[in-house]
């Protein structure tokens, strides 16, 4: 089934012409499901373009990735390699959220679509869980071919100047026939279908039933043309059962047989036999007596249902929750929420809202223009909307047509251009938090499966709300705690070009130890420092402004007395923490510089004649340990022109990389820049490393150069 796949933005092309590389690689691989992700310039979100082997139900949660998520074609993107995941259990140790939303047996591949310049997305391959733990030599050529091929075809589109972007929806190519039986070949097929036990019926690749032979229907007790153009658990009420839908899921995404026993009421137990293929599934459906019946009923539905089966309600809710888990701020929360619900449940927009100061607040968007969601913004509570009566009553409401909202809202207009809205309210400890309007483009009917479905959701999501809102309370203290702790400026100094750097862990509070400062002492002599307290907490930040404050007191000593006065002030506060540090007094009119360190990173020093090396300093314990530790001082020269790095060790620091050879690798950086100013030396080396380095630890920067003389 084809979906429409013209570019999200209206500029560009679709990506169509990836249809033949997609289609290559999956006939050179054997690969099941085959998927394309592109991003568009200046996002870090990776868009589904085009897919194939699965169904769009089944490939829309993951339709909108975030560069940061912990999924495979995020994660090879990111760090610019192939992904293999060679078992199920890989899968689950690596990545859980995948693993809990697809549990099923598979192998993956993710590989990142680059060229020199630009990153343009990545691929995901995925074979049934038969195939070996390892790739062959033939399976991997052939996908970093696959690779190439897509990066010269987007290359090429950029250069006719019609580049190729993701549609609104991703473009589901259907799996190419492998040939057209003659009229004389379909009736023996016929024949010979109708001579075997039982019946048969055939799924599209969307689960649509396609062929039903006559002894199906007659199993099922339905009509056969009745059937047809259906999902099963649509025309069968009593297959709308997540066990058996989850059955099918596991069929479709591995490509594995599997089967599964239902209750045809009142009594007539069946046996169900999935064999898939990229083409779709054929089903082969017999009586399964009396012997295989399972000991308890199974459950039934009452009705059919043209909205999501319960399985796939499931799947959709597993998803956001797994999602939700990783959600830490709330525009994470609003990122989450927008990428799932709205292609999970065929919507066009969604907004989330909360209340401030008797006004409604609009948090974040998706498929609203900006300049209507300005309108809407800062709406005083009194107004009466039916989004402001969401939020002062907790009442979740459902509006299958603009009809049905002016008969309850007489005075609404239908300002955003929708025709259908559900509009939920977030929930968390009782208390009404925010709102969650889904809005469709055409009328929408809403069935109790759905509002169910729908309220759970926005359960979830207010719970994460919550959460993100203490989250960034908490961060947002911090940040200003650290931002009182370190300098606001650094002082001028005439003849001298500085620049400096703090960048937070990825994983903590955006607070921590790491402290750095420049002292002028007077008009020719200056004190850096840089240091790392141990610890990303409160704690750490308090014991890094003292020891910040007690080198300050100090400046203008001699390098290894003031480390020692530092040190006598930790240990006599016995905080329980200890902190690194290198302390640099700089004589510009002398062109000297003397050095002391504290177990801190050595640092770098770039010559104007062009030698860049990591400087050989005598070490001394970290501050905190012994009171009567000393601090040797040492010498060097510093010509104008010259580029001192000091740094904390989150800017080199890499599980499994040698600290030595990270630090070399730094300087050849540094000595690579030369001729850069400070401010772009600082950014080239922070881009480095977010490349090369963890992201485990803060960074803290300062750069040094003395530009002329000061005699």
């Amino acid at each position: 089934m084809q979906k429409p796949a013209g570019p999200a933005d209206g500029k560009g092309s679709g990506p169509e012409p990836l249809d033949p590389a997609l289609a290559r690689v999956v006939r050179e691989t054997g690969a099941s499901v085959a998927m394309i992700y592109l991003m568009p310039p200046g996002e870090r979100t990776l868009r589904l373009a085009s897919v194939t082997g699965v169904s769009h139900e089944i490939a829309a949660p993951w339709a909108r990735v975030a560069l940061s998520d912990p999924i495979p074609v995020a994660h090879c993107v990111r760090e610019q390699r192939m992904i293999w995941l060679g078992s199920q259990q890989e899968v689950a140790q690596t990545y859980p959220r995948l693993a809990l939303v697809l549990p099923y047996d598979f192998v993956l591949a993710a590989l990142p679509l680059s060229s020199e310049a630009t990153r343009w997305g990545g691929v995901v391959l995925l074979w049934p869980g038969s195939h070996p733990p390892a790739l062959t030599a033939h399976e991997r050529d052939a996908v970093h071919a696959f690779s190439r091929r897509l990066c010269l075809e987007l290359e090429d589109a950029v250069d006719a100047g019609s580049p190729l972007s993701a549609g609104a929806l991703p473009r589901v190519l259907a799996h190419p026939r492998g040939r057209v039986p003659g009229p004389m070949e379909a009736l023996a097929a016929a024949e010979f279908i109708d001579r075997l036990p039982g019946g048969c019926c055939a799924l599209d690749p969307e689960g649509r039933i396609v062929f039903v032979s006559p002894d199906a229907a007659e199993l099922v007790g339905a009509d056969d043309k009745s059937l047809l153009g259906l999902l099963p658990w649509q025309a069968l009420p009593w297959l709308d059962d997540p066990v058996f839908e989850d059955r099918y899921r596991a069929a479709a995404v591995s490509h594995r047989p599997t089967s599964f026993i239902a209750l045809r009421p009142p009594d007539h137990w069946l046996s169900f036999h999935l064999y898939p293929d990229a083409s779709g599934i054929s089903v082969r459906i017999t009586s399964a007596g009396t012997d295989h019946v399972p000991q308890t009923p199974a459950p039934r539905s009452p009705a059919p249902s043209a909205s999501l089966g319960r399985a796939a309600s499931l799947y959709h809710l597993m998803h956001l929750a797994a999602t939700l888990t990783e959600a830490v701020a709330v525009q994470d929360v609003v990122t989450q929420a927008a990428d799932q619900l709205v292609p999970a449940f065929g919507a066009q927009a969604l907004a989330l809202m909360t209340e401030e100061e008797g006004r409604l607040r609009i948090l974040g968007y998706r498929g609203y223009d900006a300049e209507l969601i300005a309108r809407f913004d800062g709406t005083p509570m009194s107004a009466g909307t039916a989004a402001v009566r969401i939020l002062e009553t907790g009442v979740p409401s459902f509006f299958a047509s603009f009809e049905e909202l002016k008969r309850a809202y007489p005075s609404a207009t239908a300002m955003d251009g929708m025709s259908a809205w559900a509009m939920l309210p977030l929930i968390a400890s009782g208390d009404i938090i925010g709102s969650l309007v889904l809005a469709y483009d055409r009328p929408h009917p809403f069935t109790a499966q759905d509002r169910t479905v729908l309220v759970s959701l926005a359960g979830l999501i207010g719970q994460a709300y919550d959460r993100a809102r203490l989250y960034d309370a908490t961060r947002q203290l911090a940040h200003s705690l650290q931002a009182a702790l370190l300098p606001h400026a650094l002082p001028g100094i005439p003849g001298l070009d500085v620049a400096a750097r703090y960048l937070p862990a990825a994983r903590h509070m955006a607070i921590g130890g790491d402290f750095y400062d420049l002292i002028r002492i007077d008009d020719t002599t200056v004190a850096a420092t840089i240091g790392d307290v141990q610890g990303h907490n409160v704690n750490a930040a308090a014991l890094m402004g003292q020891v910040r404050a007690a080198v300050h007191a100090s400046a203008g000593a001699p390098p290894g007395d003031v480390l020692a006065r530092t040190n006598r002030l930790l240990t006599d506060l016995n905080p329980g923490l200890f902190a690194s540090c290198l302390y640099a007094h700089l004589d510009l009119a002398n062109e000297r510089a003397q050095l002391a360190t504290a177990g801190h990173p050595p640092p770098v020093l770039s010559c104007p004649d062009g030698r860049t090396h990591v400087l050989d300093l005598s070490p001394g314990l970290l501050l905190g340990i012994d009171p009567c530790a000393g601090y040797p001082d040492t010498e060097i020269e510093l010509p104008v022109g010259a580029v001192l790095a000091l740094y904390t060790d989150g800017l080199v620091e890499s599980p499994g990389i040698d600290l030595d050879d990270a630090t070399a690798c730094l300087a050849e950086v540094v000595g690579a820049s030369r001729g850069l100013t400070m401010e772009a030396l600082a950014d080239t080396l922070v881009a480095y490393a977010k490349r090369s380095a963890a992201g485990n630890d803060d960074i803290a920067l300062l750069l040094v150069n003395p530009r002329r003389s000061c005699v």
